[in-house]
This record gives C-alpha cells, sequence and structure tokens, in this order.
C-alpha cells in the first residue's frame, strides 16, 4: 500500500510479505508500505522458540531500515510449538495431515515475535506475544475435509484461525486472538502510541 500519511510524522513500513499480515495492519486504518525483508530465518543450533522469533522480528525490521531511514517499522515472525517442538509451514498436503493428526485433542503453542523500529533513531520496541490452541479430537476425515476445503499449506500448524479452521479448536488461550494470525495488533497499538502514532487520534 502505498499512500501519504496524514496521521504520522512518518512512514509506516510493514516488514512484511504476508497478505496475513497486510489485511491485519489494515484494520488499522493507517497508511503503510509493505516490503520484502530478506533475512536467513535459519534458527540457531538450540535456540528456543521465543529466542527465535524475538530475534527475526527485529531483524526483519532492521532489514528494510536502509531503505526507509525516516520510517516506523514493523517485524514479526512466528512459529507454533507442539511439545516445545516446531512445527513449521506444512507445504503440502501430506505434511498437514501429519500435523493435524499431531495436534489432535492437544494443544499447541504458537509465539509472535512482534518490533517496532524507529529507523531514524535506530531504537526497537520488541515483545513476544503467546497464544494457545486447543484442539479437538479431530479424525482423519475430518482433517481431510478441512485441508480440501482450506488448503493452509502456507500457514504454521496446517490452519486458519479466520477461516474454517475455527472448527478444529475446543478453544483458544490468550490475550490478543490477532497473534495467532500473525500480528498481535493489540500490543502494536501500545508500541505505536509509544512512538507517537494513536490510531485513534488524542
Amino acid at each position: 500500500m502505498n499512500s501519504g500519511l496524514s496521521l504520522l510524522q512518518s512512514p509506516l513500513v510493514l516488514a512484511s510479505t504476508s497478505p496475513y499480515r497486510r489485511a491485519l495492519l489494515a484494520r488499522l486504518g493507517l497508511a503503510f508500505d509493505a516490503t520484502t525483508p530478506q533475512v536467513d530465518e535459519t534458527r540457531h543450533p538450540d535456540e528456543p522458540p521465543q529466542a527465535l522469533v524475538l530475534r527475526l522480528a527485529e531483524a526483519k525490521a532492521r532489514a528494510v531500515a536502509p531503505r526507509f531511514r525516516h520510517a516506523l517499522i514493523i517485524g514479526s515472525d512466528q512459529v507454533a510449538c507442539l511439545d516445545g517442538q516446531i512445527l513449521g509451514k506444512p507445504h503440502d498436503r501430506t505434511t498437514a495431515i501429519h500435523q493435524l493428526q499431531a495436534a489432535s485433542g492437544r494443544s499447541v503453542l504458537f509465539q509472535t515475535g512482534l518490533c517496532l523500529l524507529n529507523a531514524a533513531t535506530g531504537q526497537a520496541q520488541t515483545l513476544v506475544e503467546p497464544f494457545r490452541v486447543h484442539f479437538r479430537t479431530l479424525t482423519r476425515q475430518q482433517i481431510e475435509n478441512y485441508l480440501d476445503h482450506e488448503q493452509p499449506y502456507d500457514c504454521a500448524g496446517s490452519f486458519k484461525s479466520e477461516g474454517l479452521g475455527i472448527a478444529l479448536f475446543e478453544r483458544l488461550e490468550g490475550d490478543d486472538p490477532n497473534a495467532l494470525i500473525g500480528l498481535p495488533l493489540i500490543r502494536l497499538v501500545t508500541m505505536l502510541e509509544a512512538a507517537g502514532v494513536l490510531p485513534l487520534g488524542a
């Protein structure tokens, strides 16, 4: 999205081309640019999931800072964890079936790293927002029916909570349901306000 920012002294930039994050950020009614950060997302040896998403969220924001020297830059990264093991994006049906079978009747913890970087000063606000999903006990046929409907192969955990994926869950546990989709808006609003950006005005 490319447009002038009447509410901001500096441009707002989303360091992501994820359509899910773009749609979430658009809900705040603030004009912004979205760009691809060039970041090596390889996990460090023995790096805890929380440390991984925090590091990558800030790395993504800093990667695009040289191109937007007076911007407020948003970086975010997310992992899904089952029994302490990271579930990546499935990319194919077979992997998605395995992920959802493993999650059936159990809980998956999503850790979402968030960074708001002031490119002009180099100062960054960062945090990790947890959100836990408790899955229903699912049959193989229910899993396949879901995948036929939504094909969530680019989503960590193999579901889209904003769609039919909600039918997979028994309950949700967390402060910000937007974090589950990839961008914790409640926390982001607090960060923006601390940086002088008021989505609701004064």
